[in-house]
């Protein structure tokens, strides 16, 4: 190029070269930057959510602490789940549970009973006969 055309702001092929440089490391510069902001946004939000499900558990252990002192019936083994709908739906199966139980003990309790006391001694209905078939009767039984 003549020295006319760098009067004029033109730029020689060494002079480009170098600009290019400058703006790839200032756009590397800028994108690291971006990257480590980034970076930064993530552990935050890592720590906010691991604060969080802290929060979940401890919530969750205590409706499940609530939930089995509303239902002394059900035993505490048969309650569990990480949710609130996960204890919710164990409850309605130790539910069940609990309730075939109760009817099979209940219906083996009613098989097994002996009614109290002596049976009733019947000696028949006596009204319809005659004198002497009473007292016939009445000496059947004394000699039995």
């Amino acid at each position: 190029m003549t020295e006319q055309a760098e009067k004029d702001g033109a730029q020689t092929p060494v002079a480009t070269h170098e600009l290019a440089e400058e703006d790839s490391e200032g756009a590397s510069k800028g994108l690291q930057d971006r990257i480590a902001q980034l970076e930064q946004d993530i552990f935050s939000r890592d720590s906010a959510m691991a604060a969080l499900k802290d929060s979940l558990a401890g919530a969750v252990g205590k409706y499940r602490q609530a939930v089995l002192a509303a239902a002394p019936g059900i035993p505490e083994e048969l309650v569990n789940g990480d949710t609130v709908d996960g204890i919710d739906a164990s409850l309605a199966r130790a539910r069940g549970i609990v309730a075939k139980i109760r009817q099979d003990l209940d219906a083996e309790v009613i098989a097994r009973s002996v009614p109290a006391g002596a049976p009733p001694r019947a000696s028949g209905d006596t009204s319809a006969l005659s004198a002497g078939e009473k007292i016939a009767h009445a000496l059947a039984r004394q000699t039995a």
